[in-house]
């Protein structure tokens, strides 16, 4: 039985398409900010059980549970202030619906942090953008300014007695800046390079104060859940993995696109229904990558049965990450793609752990060559050990993600390493 396709009134993101007025003049006539006084007034820990009940999980890649993370903040004691930070920082390869979000319907981030901000007992909040996106964040500073003089932020918001602010500020365009604890670092002026944990942010975030960090779709999210209902929220995809999800379609299909659709969608369904199939047809597919980059790929066989949420990709031990689906054909050079993948992560390591440092690069320069067919059979063995060897070493997990989709190819194209090298 396919999979419905939402209804306008069904999606979180009413104008992701960019087809109807972007402003709070639009997203008003969208029934944005409708109930937000009632759930201003509602009891955070309320809030956060309700959120916990929807199993929501985190949409920036990691998939934690938000209404967990949430729980983690200790209330405000008076001494230090409580922060929320939207990490806009989108950075992944093959990722780009914050970008759509902050484009065309940047008021739902902006009532997402409205709420955030209110349940998590902070009253101020941060949105940390991606340097490049400067149309985005001019589009959400606007946004912001429209919410100030429509009294949505300040003081008193709708005469419930909540005050929230939030500030933008653009980082330089640095991708481990998307690690939580990195952003924190670069949002108070220091190099972007991640933190030891413990402590985790709840506990000793910005300027050493709690701090909870959500990306984007995550945050904008909540509004529609707490007004919505838990049975409006969970009839989508499976339990623990409810609700819609922005994808990201890229690469050999028909029609490239940004597509709001429900989680648990099969991830054929998802292609051919939203982006008119792979070019040359599904019988020509050579590989995917369901999540991002960082996601080891699945071969045609996996990616006709799987089903788009965390836990179906788990099992096959690969990630749903950011849902930014690329998808290859036969005609394209996967080994060249995956060589260019690993040169991204060689170029954008931190350089704070030595395995990550030197080896991220080393790893690049071998794939490179066996790739081009230099170099020897054994060496396939001498790299997969290798990511091994980096794998779950470092202070954070860029350096993981930089040798799963390696290990990914080793998988699935070692056969295509082997004809090369014997060419």
């Amino acid at each position: 039985m396919p999979t419905p396709i939402l209804k306008p009134e069904d999606k979180v993101f009413k104008n992701l398409d960019g087809a109807d007025d972007w402003s709070i003049k639009g997203y008003k006539k969208r029934g944005g900010y409708k109930g937000l006084k009632k759930i201003l007034k509602t009891d955070p820990a309320d809030i956060i059980d309700t959120l916990k009940k929807s199993a929501l999980r985190g949409r920036g890649g990691a998939g934690f549970p938000t209404g967990l993370k949430w729980s983690f903040m200790p209330r405000p004691d008076g001494k230090r202030p409580n922060y929320l930070v939207c990490n806009a920082d989108e950075g992944e390869p093959g990722t780009c619906k914050d970008r759509d979000i902050l484009r065309f319907d940047p008021h739902t981030l902006v009532e997402g942090m409205i709420v955030g901000c209110h349940t998590l007992g902070a009253e101020t909040g941060y949105i940390y953008v991606r340097g490049e996106y400067y149309d985005e964040s001019s589009r959400l500073q606007q946004a912001l300014d429209e919410a100030y003089e429509a009294g949505l932020l300040g003081k008193n918001i709708e005469s419930t007695g909540v005050n929230v602010d939030v500030y933008l500020h653009l980082g330089a365009g640095a991708y481990i800046c998307g690690e939580e604890t990195a952003l924190l670092e670069s949002l108070e002026g220091k190099k972007g390079q991640p933190r030891l944990k413990p402590p985790f942010p709840a506990g000793y975030g910005l300027y050493g104060c709690p701090t909870t960090v959500n990306n984007v779709e995550t945050i904008a999210q909540v509004p529609a859940i707490l007004k919505n209902g838990l049975d409006w929220w969970t009839r989508w995809g499976r339990e623990n993995n409810h609700g819609t999800k922005i994808f990201s379609i890229s690469g050999a299909v028909n029609k490239p696109c940004n597509v709001e659709a429900p989680m648990s969608i099969p991830l054929k369904e998802l292609i051919e229904t939203y982006a008119d199939g792979v070019i040359g047809g599904w019988d020509n597919l050579a590989a995917i990558i369901p999540g991002g980059s960082s996601t080891p790929m699945l071969n045609p066989e996996q990616a006709g049965e799987v089903l788009m949420d965390f836990d179906g990709l788990r099992e096959l031990g690969t990630g749903l990450g950011t849902a930014a689906v690329v998808v290859m054909n036969k005609e394209v050079d996967v080994l060249a793609v995956m060589t260019r993948i690993s040169g991204f992560y060689k170029h954008e390591s931190c350089g704070q752990c030595t395995p990550c440092r030197e080896g991220v690069g080393w790893v690049y320069r071998l794939m490179s060559r066996l790739a081009e067919g230099e170099g020897s059979k054994e060496e396939l063995d001498q790299l997969f050990n290798l990511t091994k060897r980096i794998e779950g070493r470092t202070i954070c997990a860029f350096a993981d993600g930089a040798m799963w989709p390696v290990q990914g190819t080793l998988k699935h194209f070692r056969d295509e390493f082997e004809r090369r090298l014997s060419a």
